[in-house]
């Protein structure tokens, strides 16, 4: 199996190998995959972190050897954006990016950069307590709503769950019914705690949305932009119109006990 990275800051992955179709997710700059099926400007691939399928267009993507493909994940960017430099030249990339692409000697960048609290960030890192959960979901207020999108660029629901949790070291799925099927079930929203992730159905009874709470009482998700909302036993209530947009199904679990 052929193994790549990606080598641009955000890289688009299409359900079909065409700029026209519709944009399924994202790749960061130095998340790892499986080359599925390669034409010559297109590659059919595995997301490894999280097992999405699409197709990236071949230029955001090298090959890389079998140790750069396990090392994955050792480091993230918890800048908004980042300078570093790749192959000579200077890039920014955003935050959550993962430095695989740091080794033999493609890449660049000041290790000054790349801390949090005063501390390297790596997977495990990061702080778990309700205050520093806030100030890390915070960082991502008013980001815009972006279907398939997973970067400060632009969030849709899940891909804003999904890179929140990869700084609290907890691999999510990608999509929200996905990631619905993980962690524990939480009865009541009053026995919730802060970094819980609430799920919200449709009329046909389908997960479609999903957020994190903030206390039971707020809600922060990506809904035309990344924002905070009040939250009830019936669902979101929209902070400025005071209109309920979403039916809440479930509230899940993902941090281990203890954390």
């Amino acid at each position: 199996m052929i193994r790549a990275i990606c080598c641009v800051p955000v890289g688009p992955l299409r359900a079909e190998p065409s700029h026209r179709t519709e944009m399924v997710s994202q790749l960061i700059f130095g998340e790892c995959c499986e080359i599925l099926e390669q034409t010559k400007e297109w590659q059919r691939i595995r997301i490894k972190y999280d097992g999405y399928e699409g197709w990236c267009t071949t230029s955001h993507l090298v090959e890389i050897d079998e140790e750069e493909y396990e090392s994955e994940g050792c480091a993230l960017t918890p800048d908004w954006v980042t300078a570093l430099e790749y192959n000579g030249h200077p890039m920014m990339v955003p935050m959550g990016s993962h430095l695989t692409a740091m080794k033999n000697g493609r890449a660049h960048w000041r290790k000054n950069q790349v801390h949090y609290k005063g501390k390297p960030v790596a997977p495990g890192d990061a702080l778990t307590d309700a205050r520093s959960i806030r100030q890390l979901t915070y960082k991502f207020l008013n980001i815009p709503y972006l279907w398939g999108g997973k970067s400060v660029f632009g969030f849709d629901c899940s891909g804003f769950t999904q890179t929140v949790y990869k700084f609290l070291n907890v691999p999510l799925l990608r999509d929200a019914y996905q990631q619905a099927s993980q962690g524990e079930a939480v009865g009541f929203l009053e026995e919730t705690k802060t970094g819980d992730v609430a799920f919200f159905d449709n009329a046909e009874g389908k997960i479609t949305h999903v957020g994190i709470l903030l206390n039971p009482h707020e809600i922060i998700h990506a809904s035309g932009k990344v924002r905070v909302d009040k939250i009830d036993n019936e669902g979101i209530v929209q902070s400025e119109t005071f209109q309920r947009t979403h039916h809440l199904r479930v509230i899940r679990r993902m941090l281990p006990a203890g954390q």
